[in-house]
Order: structure tokens, then sequence, then C-alpha cells
């Protein structure tokens, strides 16, 4: 007997595209023409000057300008990139930390142009400094200043901005740099209980607007494959927060316990080899976070099937968009209350998960807490990672059509217009824009404004109503974030090199070449120029390279290439290693290769990283002498291939 009713459908969640290209102009009509197919929030992607406080004119920024994102050097940007979208009617998300609260005070004050105050703002500012020194890079101050600018951004949305969530606490890319479930949740866990005791203790949110601050936290979860283990892991984090809330922060009310949580599903899995396998994996992983309707994500964004190749299309994103509708709209998903409960496997699971990552938890909160003890997690990341990566090469952990069923026929997706390319002229476009801006601007406003941050920044005062006033003065991004190095210097975070494990076969056999060669171990440098943040590849190579009886040096990230040079002639190096994932090797590699020739390092040149097919000639044709992508996870081939270089370059040279 069937129903005459049909079941009531559950509002779907926020559907999001994570993207940002080239300029602001370029981006707001992606925006815009993503919100016409049906897209209900914006998730804005900023270029890597705009997320570690550089103006296009400083010399850490070449060859990064809008590639991975788009470039927001002042107030006119914002205007642009939110042209036509009214603040008040759209759910805004900023991946952005180390300069959450200038973008913060940039949207801000492009709203009170618009006529809209802040209290109807609704949105997210990542605003998580943690993962940025586990697994990111896009840092720029030490943990006690940066917890402190996080704590200024919570109080000052508590009292003027309350729809808003002013830090979204990120586990994602704990899993993209290696964490297994347990430490994502335990991670994440530990920076919202440090970020939450230091407002507390603070005094700049009042005793009664407390429980609504805790309401405000959110949480930016990743989904992978195991699907089943996902479901789980979100469960897990609902109950775990839900307790925390009511017995560490007496919040009484469950609404403001609930666990608001947004998600984009995991990339670190998706493949270049075969990427049209990818599609699927991306269905797959978008069902471990919309299935449990008690532990939903209240909005999804999902990466497009060719993100391992380089920058995604239009297209490439609409289909990411299409496959959420067809979920959310074309499945019965949403018309059943959560078809989990009572499950004896997933409710065995996620006691599982809970059990051992409230023992995790409880060890980093031993420890000091998450910004105390970043050294240690970060050791804990890369010995996770280090551990996926044997059992990828090992064949432990099947990767369908890398480590296995990698017999393919000839994708009609590939091409060399496959992914979108930044145009190079845009640099300069940029540097023109900004001797504009400043020579428009009163240049008596930006003094004071400055100097108000830096007082603010050297006493108690929150920085964000100084940074809301900068904004409006005309202030650039480049001299925000200067003014603030005055006061709080920069910060170098740890590599996590250190205490990794033993190496597999393969590697053995090369440390065995190595440790026989006439002339001693080869020395390796591992670099990563630029402002590429994302480590874990250049920290697997590091890990593998010594693991096969090579020293190596390793200095951690955003090097220039004067820097690099400099190093591989004073450590006397046999073999440079380049690691870039930014789309910026074809600016960045040729100067590091000039560099070396104006130092005399005739040390061949490796480079690895997101590289399209069609650049690798390019490459080579410049002097590298071998280029690696994600498809290469052989570690111990790369090792051996790296030797075999060390012992030509030693016979050339004898």
């Amino acid at each position: 007997m069937t129903s005459s009713h049909a079941p009531r459908r559950e509002r779907p969640w926020l559907m999001r595209t994570y993207s940002g290209h080239s300029t602001a102009r370029a981006s707001n009509e992606l925006y815009r023409s993503n919100l016409a197919k049906g897209q209900t929030g914006l998730s804005i992607a900023f270029d890597l000057p705009t997320q570690t406080g550089y103006d296009p004119d400083h010399v850490m920024a070449r060859g990064e300008i809008g590639k991975v994102g788009v470039p927001v050097t002042h107030l006119g940007h914002m205007s642009q990139l939110m042209d036509g979208i009214a603040p008040d009617a759209m759910n805004t998300s900023m991946t952005i930390n180390a300069t959450a609260p200038w973008l913060l005070g940039l949207y801000i004050a492009h709203a009170q142009n618009a006529g809209v105050a802040p209290a109807a703002l609704r949105g997210t500012t990542q605003n998580d400094i943690v993962k940025e020194y586990l697994s990111r890079g896009t840092y720029i101050f030490g943990p006690e200043a940066s917890r402190r600018l996080i704590t200024d951004v919570v109080a000052y949305c508590s009292q003027h901005v309350p729809l808003w969530n002013p830090i979204n606490v990120c586990s994602y890319h704990l899993q993209e740099a290696g964490a297994t479930p347990t430490q994502e949740i335990a991670y994440a866990l530990a920076t919202a209980i440090d970020v939450l005791d230091a407002v507390r203790d603070s005094g700049k949110v009042p005793p009664e607007r407390f429980d609504a601050t805790v309401g405000s936290i959110s949480f930016f979860v990743n989904s992978g494959i195991r699907f089943i283990e996902e479901v789980c892991k979100v469960r897990a984090f609902t109950q775990m927060w839900d307790e925390i809330c009511a017995r560490r922060y007496g919040v009484t009310d469950p609404k403001m316990r609930r666990f608001r949580y947004g998600v984009q599903v995991n990339s670190l899995g998706l493949t270049e080899a075969q990427p049209e396998n990818n599609v699927a994996r991306i269905t797959l992983e978008a069902l471990g976070v919309t299935l449990s309707k008690r532990a939903r994500t209240r909005s999804l964004q999902l990466p497009a099937w060719n993100e391992a190749l380089g920058l995604p299309r239009p297209w490439d994103q609409q289909w990411s968009l299409r496959i959420q509708q067809v979920l959310a709209h074309e499945t019965d998903l949403l018309e059943y209350p959560d078809i989990f409960d009572g499950s004896v496997v997933v409710e065995g699971r996620t006691a599982e998960l809970v059990a051992a990552a409230q023992a995790e938890l409880d060890d980093v909160l031993e420890l000091g807490g998450a910004f105390a003890a970043i050294d240690e997690l970060k050791r804990r990341l890369v010995a996770s990672h280090t551990e996926r990566m044997r059992q990828i090469e090992s064949g432990d952990l099947t990767v369908v059509g890398v480590n296995d069923f990698t017999e393919t026929a000839p994708s009609p997706l590939d091409g060399d217009e496959a992914i979108l390319r930044v145009d190079p002229e845009l640099e300069a476009e940029l540097l023109a824009d900004l001797e504009q801006w400043r020579g428009a601007r009163d240049p008596n406003r930006v003094v004071a404004a400055l100097d108000d941050l830096r007082v603010a920044a050297s006493g108690d005062v929150n920085i964000m109503g100084p940074t809301i006033e900068a904004a409006h003065a005309g202030v650039t991004t480049g001299e925000w974030a200067q003014a603030l190095r005055e006061v709080f210097g920069e910060y170098r975070a740890p590599t996590g090199l250190g205490g990794t494990g033993a190496g597999n076969a393969g590697l053995s056999a090369v440390a065995e070449r190595c440790a026989a060669m006439a002339g001693g171990p080869p020395r390796v440098l591992v670099a990563k120029p630029g402002l590429d943040g994302h480590s874990n590849g250049a920290e697997q190579i590091a890990v593998a390279a010594r693991n096969a009886g090579m020293e190596v040096v390793y200095e951690g990230i955003r090097l220039t290439p004067e820097h690099i040079a400099a190093t591989a002639r004073d450590e006397d190096v046999d073999v440079v290693g380049l690691s870039i994932l930014s789309g910026s090797h074809l600016e960045l590699v040729p100067a590091v290769l000039a560099c070396l020739a104006g130092e005399g390092v005739t040390a061949p040149v490796v480079v690895g990283g997101i590289i399209p097919p069609g650049d690798h000639e390019t490459l080579r044709d410049a002097g590298v002498a071998a280029v690696y992508t994600p498809k290469d996870y052989e570690l111990s081939a790369i090792m051996a291939d790296i030797a075999d270089l060390v012992e030509q370059s030693r016979a050339r040279s004898a």
C-alpha cells in the first residue's frame, strides 16, 4: 500500500563552488554565472599574495598573482568582486586565514558603502591559523599574535556581525596533510577549544553573549573516499562538539551546541592519472556528509574533475554543481529521517572514533593545546602522510588508475584546453592598478589609519575597528599586513620531518647505492619557491630522500629564487628539487635557474608539482632535468632517478 502524500523534503544545504582567479572583475563574472546556474552561496578563493599579505609589487608576489584565486589588494577590488551581488542577500564564505581580519574589514567596508549594515551580513571567514601551520602554509604571524587576531574577529562579530561565522575551524587540510579520522577530529576540536578559551579569557565578549558566540563557531570538514567511515566521522564530530559545548562552556541551548559545518570533499585523493575517475570519487565523497540527517553538512562545495591538473574551467565547476543538484533535487535523500539511526555498523564505528578522538584530544590538551603543540602535531601529520604514501607505493592501498587498473582508453576530456590558464599579462595590469589606486587616495588618511592600526595591535584594542577604517582610507593588503608585521614579527612553522619512520625496500636499495658513491652520499636541496604553502609533497620527498641515504636540506616554504640559489651554493648540493603547486612554475623555475647560474651552481634541477603536460617540455628546454607530477607516486623510483642524476653529474665534473 502506498501513501497518497509525498514525503516532506528538507531544505538542501548551501551549494557552493570554490572559485576565484585572474582579477576581481573576471571572478565577479564567474560568480554571477555560477549563481545563475543555481549555486546558492559564494566561496571565494584568494590568490597567494592576498592570503599572505603582499601587494602585487612585492618581490614575493612575482609569478603568483591570480593563480590559485582572486587578487584583492584594496577596497576597489572588493567592490569589483561583489559587483551586482547584494551583500545582505548573499552568504559568502572566504577561505582566508592570516589576513582574515583584513578581508572581513574590506567586506564590511564594501557593504557599508552599499548601504548595508554589518549586522545584516551572513557568511564565514575561515580564520583558522593552526591548520595553516600544520598543512597549508599561508600563515604570517606566530601562534600568540595569530590567536589574538582570531579572538578580535570573534569578539567583533559577536557584537557587530552576529549572523557571521567568525572562524571556520578547518579539519579539511588536516586530512589533506595525511590526518587519520581520529587526528582530524581531535586536532580540529583542540583548535576550537583553544580559540573559545582565549575569547572567554579575553573579556572582550560579555558573559551574556558567550553562548551565542559558541554557537557562531563553525567547522570546515573534509570528506574522503571511505564514505561509510566519513559518515561515522561527522556523527562523532557532532556528538563530541555537543558534549564540549555543554560540559566545558556550560551552553544549555541545544541550538548553540549544534555542530555547524561545511564541506569540501577530498582533493588529496583526486588523481592526475585517469582524472575522469574523479567524478565518481567526488560523488561518493558528497554522500559521506549528506546521507546522515543528524550530521548533515550545512554547505557543500565540490572540486572539479580536473582539480589535480590545474585550474578548473567554468564548465568543470558547473559539472560539480550539477552533482549536488542531482543529489538534492532528484534523489529522495532529503525525504527521510536519519537512515543510520540504529545501525550496528555505523553506531559501532562512531563510538570507536569518539573514544579514539577523545584520547587524542586529551593528549593534545595535556600538551598545552593546539597552539602550543604545533611542532608535535606537525610531526604526527607528516608521519601519517608518510604511512599513506607507503601504502600506495606498496599496493596496500588501492588507487584506481594509479597503482591498479591502469590500462585505459584515450580520454576525450584530455587536451591543452582541459584547464584554465591565467594570462601572464595580468601581473602588469595589477601593478598599474595598484599605482593608480595609491595615487588617488588621501595620503594623510592612510598614514593615520596605519598608525591607529599599529597602536591597536601593540595594545589591547580590538583590531577590527582600525582595520575597517583602514579599508575605507584606501590602505592596501600589503600595507595592512606590513603594519602588523612591524608589531608582531613573522613566523616560520616547523617542517615536521623528525622521527617519521623507516623507508621501504626500494628506498633501502637506493640507500645502499648512495652509501657506496664516490664522493659520499648525495646532498639534496628540497625547496619551495614563491608563496605556495602546500608542503605535503615536498615533505614526503624530503623524508624519502633521507630514507634513501641522502643528506637533505629543507628549509620549509616561501623562499625566493635568490635564497634557494645561495643555499644551493653554500650547502654544495648535488641536486636541487623544486616543489610548486600554485601554477607559478613557468615564472619561478626559470628565475631559480637564472639565480643558480649566477651563483655558479651546476647541480641538476628537478621539479615536482601540479604541472600540466604541455609545460613539461618548456621546463626541460629551460634546463630542468626531470619533471614529476602527482601521478609519480613511487617515491623509491624518484629517488633512484635522483641517484642516477648525481652519478651522471659527478662523472661529468670528474
